[in-house]
Order: structure tokens, then C-alpha cells, then sequence
């Protein structure tokens, strides 16, 4: 589903000291922390510091999940669901590899602009504004040849616990955005072709009803010690 440009970044360690770090170089304000998710259980759920306005899932990618996913994009083009979806969304595609999880950062901030506005000037609102006129795949092209993010994204992504595989190394995980607009929970995925519609949900239930559509790519999926999951909430005090 994804463009093949040929061209790759390091793998993005799906670590949220390293996205908070990621994120403030880029422009997010301090209002704002990507933070662990332990678990999909209410107890564990309501550890995440409030209000969540967007959950980043890392998951394997899998013959099955390909397979579901091309079933789900072949019904949803054919229906109204499907039909100009997310409108009001900011979506961008997947055209380098290994960049999905600075595309899932991106989606998670800039779909936030208003409640968490980055700084003045910055890398964030700069993209933003070049960009707000652009397709999806417009956008993608113009992340294809931004040095400036591309620079920040390998400086990200040399930093994690884990050292950071070749970038020519076959990776299969891959970053996905949950966000919620006008009451719909919208997964946002580079490699498909619009956001994904996976129902009702409101401010307040984001990180509950990302959870289920999590429960469900886990249950079909036979490697699910590799699936990571980390909301973008409120900043911790000693933040």
C-alpha cells in the first residue's frame, strides 16, 4: 500500500522520552507528553495522564493485518463511510521508509494544533502552514525532500534504549495514529490511502475506544508481544 521510494530513515524507537524530546525540537509546547500506555485495562488506561488527544500504536506488520487492512479499504471506498473521509482531518501518506513514526508524531500534533499550538516560528507550525493546502500524497512528497525533518528524525531515532538497527534492514513494525474529529475515531496510517472511520468516540473516550481497535489488531495477530502502545496527554508536574 505504501509508495516505495526507495529511500529510507532509521527505525523510530517507540519510546516516549524519545518523542518528547522529538516533539519539543520540533515545536510542541509543554502543555503536552507522549507517555507509556501499560496496559488496555481500565485500571491501567486511567494511569495515562488526561486529557489524551491522540495514541500512537506500533505494531507487526503481518500477512494477516495486510490482508484485513485490504478488506477494509476495498469496503470503505465502496461506501459512504469511506466517501471523503476525515475531511477534517490532517493526513499525510507514507512515500520513506522507516519514517512512519515521525508521520504518526506529526499526525498526533498537527491534529492538535489548536488545544496544544506549537511554538511560534517553529518546525511545526512552518510545516503546517506550507502544507495545509496539499493532498496527502502532496504532503508526502514534500517530507520526502525536507532535510530539516529528515535531520531531526535521525538525531530522534539515534537516541533510543535499543541501538537502532541499519536503515536498509528489513523492519516490519510499523507507527499508526489514533485521533478523534467531529465525534469519530479516525486511525491514521501513511500506508493506506485515507484515514481509516472506526466509529463514535468523543474528547473524553479517545483512549478507551483507541483501545478496543487495538484489543482487535492484537487478537488476529500472532506476535502480539510486538505491539507498543503510547498516548499523547497531558504533561506530567515534573515534566
Amino acid at each position: 500500500m505504501e509508495e516505495d521510494t526507495g529511500r529510507k530513515w532509521l527505525p523510530l524507537e517507540a519510546n516516549p522520552d524519545v518523542m518528547n524530546d522529538f516533539a519539543r525540537r520540533l515545536g510542541a509546547p509543554p502543555s503536552a507528553a507522549f507517555h507509556d500506555v501499560f496496559g488496555l485495562d481500565p485500571d491501567l488506561l486511567a494511569m495515562v495522564p488526561q486529557p489524551v488527544r491522540a495514541v500512537l500504536l506500533l505494531f507487526p506488520i503481518t500477512e494477516q493485518s495486510d490482508a484485513a487492512d485490504a478488506d477494509e479499504i476495498k469496503d470503505l471506498a465502496a461506501s459512504s463511510a469511506g466517501a471523503g473521509a476525515g475531511q477534517s482531518v490532517y493526513f499525510l501518506r507514507q512515500t520513506v521508509g522507516n519514517a512512519c513514526g515521525t508521520i504518526g508524531l506529526l499526525h498526533a500534533l498537527l491534529n492538535n494544533a489548536e488545544a496544544v499550538p506549537p511554538g511560534h516560528g517553529s518546525y511545526l507550525e512552518r510545516f503546517k502552514e506550507k502544507t495545509a493546502a496539499m493532498s496527502p500524497m502532496e504532503r508526502a512528497h514534500f517530507l520526502e525532500e525536507d532535510q530539516e525533518l529528515e535531520g531531526a528524525h535521525e538525531s530522534a531515532a539515534s537516541t533510543g534504549d535499543t541501538q537502532a538497527p541499519d536503515r536498509h534492514d528489513p523492519v516490519n513494525l510499523h507507527f499508526v495514529c489514533f485521533v478523534e474529529k467531529q465525534g469519530t475515531l479516525y486511525e491514521l496510517d501513511g500506508r493506506k490511502p485515507f484515514p481509516i472511520p472506526h466509529g463514535p468516540s468523543s474528547p473524553s473516550t479517545l483512549l478507551q475506544d483507541s483501545a478496543k481497535v487495538v484489543q482487535k489488531s492484537i487478537a488476529r495477530s500472532s506476535d502480539a508481544l510486538n505491539f507498543n502502545v503510547i498516548a499523547l496527554g497531558g504533561a506530567n508536574e515534573d515534566m
